[in-house]
């Protein structure tokens, strides 16, 4: 007859040295498969934020594409910098994105008085060393190259109170001067609109548009 073995004790058969590696290997186990499992949805996140910035990216890049030829004609007459007419679309429109700029093609936030050709909407203004909401008359426009148009034609020829209003951003020959002249000469109320512009025109290398 053969003869029963006694079960031993696990622990006392394995003894303390493959215990301790073997608590060592669970655990780098368990730890593992936490890591794993918490990375997954960051992948995710990731790829999708990186989704998301690409297809910004490629709207931004089709916006500047869009402008660039009609703001380089219209520099052939009215000598404005491509590169500043760009940006400052960019600026007043967030990428042609504002009210102004998808139902009425107003891209520099060019208020008008005559009711026919204006709308009443809402916008922020900078008064008095702060950020106001005011409601005022905005031009409305046919296309966002009439829009071009008008702000070129604007600039070259100034004001009915003053012709010369823009003068020193017409002279300009490059795009820190022509910003510069901007804020002088009174185009916008933003104490920081000329950095903004340039800022812009750096960041998507709108001069390379510049004749």
């Amino acid at each position: 007859m053969a003869k029963k073995r006694k079960k031993g004790n696990l622990f006392k058969q394995l003894g303390l040295p493959q215990l301790i590696l073997a608590g060592i290997i669970i655990a780098f186990v368990g730890l593992l498969l936490v890591r794993l499992l918490g990375e997954q949805p960051r992948v995710a996140v990731d790829d999708s934020a990186a989704v998301t910035q690409e297809s910004i990216q490629r709207e931004h890049r089709a916006f500047i594409t869009k402008l660039a030829p009609v703001a380089q004609r219209l520099q052939l007459t009215y000598h404005v910098l491509p590169s500043v007419t760009i940006a400052q679309a960019i600026l007043e429109s967030n990428w042609g994105t504002s009210q102004l700029a998808t139902r009425y093609h107003n891209l520099f936030g060019v208020k008008g008085t005559d009711p026919n050709t204006s709308q009443i909407l809402t916008t922020k203004e900078y008064q008095n060393g702060k950020w106001i909401e005011i409601h005022a008359r905005f031009q409305v426009y046919s296309s966002d190259t009439a829009a071009l148009e008008a702000h070129a034609k604007l600039l070259a020829q100034g004001t009915t109170w003053n012709p010369q209003q823009y003068q020193h951003v017409v002279a300009a020959t490059n795009y820190k001067t022509a910003a510069a002249a901007l804020q002088q000469d009174g185009y916008a109320t933003d104490p920081t609109y000329a950095q903004k512009l340039i800022n812009v025109i750096e960041t998507y290398k709108l001069n390379q548009y510049d004749q």
